[in-house]
């Protein structure tokens, strides 16, 4: 029996809601415990049904009280899902990969050479952790190396990612039935800087919302999916977009789940056994005020599972965590993951995703 919020009455008939109140209890606790521990300003996350966009739980913390109009005009308590735009870091790059391998200008075997850095202009590209190696994509993946993507971004060009991204949805606002997303904030000069940026995840802001519809499309097999909250406008009628490959599909779902399982991955963290997660980290400086002050970071944690066969996708994103001791760091392997682990961990058998 499927729990939902409820069954209000719009315009004279009875609607449906796509939310499942016992996973979204559970996603309201472990964002409220996430804020807690990493003393986050707030956080967000989804769960999604990969195939028809069924959303099934979503919040954004601090909420808001629906009877009380002035809390609503909180800066603070904003609905950072659909209407915050953020730069989301290195879970672009599963973005920047599905274009590649659609074009056919890699393998994940293809190597490249990040030992230097990427110079354009004024701007420096580096790892976090450099390798000291040429990588494999695969180990760009893996490894996150902003240096790997970029290079492979250039090789691909401006007009290419552009119109990849247009085609995920990611560079206009869309409509929900709670209403329109924010515009995501598009750079005004496309050149050899954005594309390198770009490609993982800084110089381009979307909401969350935005990512997470693209990120199902990527794993879904690469059907095009727009998330909904009624039940009754589903109104798949077998004729959806095609977005990427069945082929580049598998190749994103093999690379996520890899990087859960990886010694080094940046997704362990997010890990349950039984579910088989995939997922992929991001870390990125906060702006604001239309610059980077170095201090607050914003991190992501986008997973999908089951990985042989998607059924749903989960993006957690915290919003200027604290590293906590004994381990301090601000990144999101150590707590948009985890989190992300927890929230799968309590929603998969509520979804009726079974254990292997």
């Amino acid at each position: 029996t499927e729990r939902v919020i409820g069954e209000p009455r719009l315009s004279g008939r009875e609607i449906r809601l796509t939310l499942d109140l016992a996973v979204q209890a559970a996603v309201e606790q472990e964002l409220q415990q996430a804020i807690d521990r990493f003393k986050a300003k707030a956080a967000s996350a989804i769960v999604l049904d990969a195939r028809s966009g069924a959303v099934r739980a979503a919040a954004s913390l601090p909420g808001v009280d629906p009877a009380d109009p002035v809390m609503a005009q909180d800066p603070a308590k904003l609905d950072r899902l659909r209407n915050g735009t953020y730069e989301l870091g290195s879970i672009f790059k599963a973005l920047t990969l599905a274009l590649a391998f659609e074009k056919k200008t890699v393998t994940p075997e293809t190597v490249i050479d990040v030992r230097q850095s990427i110079e354009i202009g004024r701007h420096e590209i580096s790892d976090f952790h450099a390798a000291g190696r040429p990588l494999t994509v695969e180990e760009v993946f893996v490894y996150s190396s902003n240096v790997g993507a970029g290079m492979i971004a250039l090789d691909l060009g401006a007009d290419a990612q552009r119109a990849f991204l247009a085609q995920l949805g990611l560079l206009e606002a869309f409509e929900t039935e709670a209403g329109a997303t924010a515009a995501p904030q598009v750079p005004r000069h496309w050149g050899k800087a954005e594309v390198a940026t770009i490609a993982f995840g800084h110089g381009l802001a979307v909401t969350p919302l935005h990512f997470a519809r693209a990120g199902a499309m990527l794993v879904n097999g690469g059907l095009a999916v727009t998330p909904r909250l009624l039940e009754d406008t589903a109104g798949d009628d077998g004729k959806r977009e095609r977005v990427v490959s069945t082929a580049t599909s598998a190749a994103i779902r093999r690379l996520m789940r890899l990087n859960v399982i990886h010694r080094k991955g940046s997704g362990r963290n997010a890990d349950v056994a039984g579910y088989r997660v995939g997922g992929k980290t991001g870390t990125a400086d906060l702006a604001a005020g239309g610059t980077y002050d170095g201090r607050a970071v914003v991190t992501s944690f986008f997973a999908a599972f089951p990985m042989d066969e998607p059924a749903f996708v989960v993006l957690v994103t915290l919003y200027d965590p604290k590293g906590v001791e004994p381990a301090y760091s601000r990144t999101a392997g150590t707590n948009a993951a985890p989190t992300a682990g927890r929230i799968i961990a309590r929603s998969a058998p509520l979804l009726g995703v079974e254990k292997r």
